[in-house]
């Protein structure tokens, strides 16, 4: 495995034309009186640092992201350019937090956005369906955008994407200051993570989730899984840890409550017991069911519960703490509980695939 590239390792990029790809894809709120706005800047914060060095460094910065999926048409080769998923409010934050409140205008580049002299912002990357596909042809004219290329987009590392690997095959290319921290944060908990180390995993997608748990078997001391994984293969994995060679770690498999959306109260109680053992805290995904803020206002059900009393312990430990999921990030963000953890990754997807041990493809690429 070769050694990353990072934009440390550049003294200047004064007259350099970078095309910095960032990850966009936040919660927006449509009903403000201002209009569309971020309402998580999570992932676009943990990308300002990047941008902020590269203009330090001289140079212009052309910002590529995405938001959403956009719709597909019915001939399978045009995207609908859907308005409710433009990156202008994407590009308000940008102007918010580099030159106050200046107002971004449109420019013709990619249907995109001039946010100050020296950056700019390309539409959202997916209205166009040679993104997906990683076309070469469409991996040029990103090229053509500038001389240097910087990936800070962790969260769709594990996309194999125009936009991530295509690029950074034509032009010299560079991991941001976060997705630099990222590897270096994420891989010390695969090699060398202060002991006990748990590991928590929630939400729903048992294909993404299991090789996480197969991995995380023979790495952790803990391994605590809940969400709706838990009672979609509550026997699978514990069969499954069986059957691991070699593996060190205990398991934990929540039960659910009656209706299926949140852990047990008793199984809330054995995790964070098990959680109070550990020195190292990894958790992605949500033990029950995240609703939206309105509809928890709506909704008598407190299926967030599982979640909210995990998470108020854990942040009272003075364990190494590591969150990442989307969901979970949003919704402890709102409890105001996110900035008590130590690393917030903005991965969930990229962060489930990395500890499973596979070698993304935008951080291969990027790899001398």
């Amino acid at each position: 495995m070769g050694k990353l590239r990072i934009i440390d390792d550049v003294e200047s990029f004064a007259g350099k034309r970078v095309v910095l790809r960032v990850d966009s894809d936040v919660d927006l709120d449509e009903n403000l009186p201002a209009g569309r706005q971020v309402v998580d800047d999570t992932r676009l914060a943990a990308a300002l640092p990047t941008l902020q060095n590269l203009l330090e460094k001289g140079g212009f910065v052309t910002i590529i992201g995405h938001l959403g999926r956009p719709v597909v048409a019915t001939n399978d080769e045009e995207r609908i350019k859907n308005k409710e998923l433009s990156l202008k409010p994407i590009a308000e934050w940008f102007a918010s937090k580099i030159s106050g409140n200046a107002e971004p205008t449109k420019i013709d580049s990619f249907d995109g956005f001039k946010i100050t002299d020296k950056v700019s912002l390309v539409e959202n990357i997916r209205f166009f369906p040679e993104e997906e596909k990683n076309d070469p042809e469409f991996a040029k004219k990103l090229a053509a955008l500038g001389d240097v290329f910087v990936n800070d987009a962790f969260a769709v590392c594990h996309r194999e994407h125009a936009s991530i690997v295509g690029i950074a095959t034509l032009l010299p290319s560079y991991a941001g200051l976060h997705l630099q921290k990222e590897i270096e944060v994420l891989s010390k908990i695969i090699t060398d993570p202060l002991r006990p180390l748990a590991v928590l995993i929630g939400g729903a997608k048992i294909e993404t989730k299991l090789p996480m748990v197969e991995k995380m078997h023979k790495v952790a001391d803990y391994v605590l899984v809940g969400g709706e994984i838990a009672a979609q293969d509550k026997v699978l994995i514990e069969v499954q840890h069986e059957k691991i060679e070699g593996k060190k770690s205990a398991v934990l498999v929540a039960d659910l409550t009656s209706d299926g959306l949140d852990i047990s109260p008793k199984s809330t109680e054995n995790m964070n017991q098990v959680l109070g053992l550990a020195a190292t805290i990894v958790w992605n995904g949500p033990v029950g069911m995240i609703r939206k803020k309105e509809e928890r206002i709506m909704n008598n059900e407190d299926t967030e519960r599982g979640t909210r009393e995990i998470a108020e312990f854990i942040v009272s430990q003075s364990a190494y703490k590591v969150i990442g999921g989307g969901d979970t990030l949003s919704y402890l963000r709102e409890l105001g509980l996110l900035d008590k953890f130590d690393f917030v990754s903005t991965g969930g997807g990229a962060m489930l695939e990395f500890l499973s041990g596979k070698e993304l493809p935008g951080i291969a690429v990027l790899r001398e």
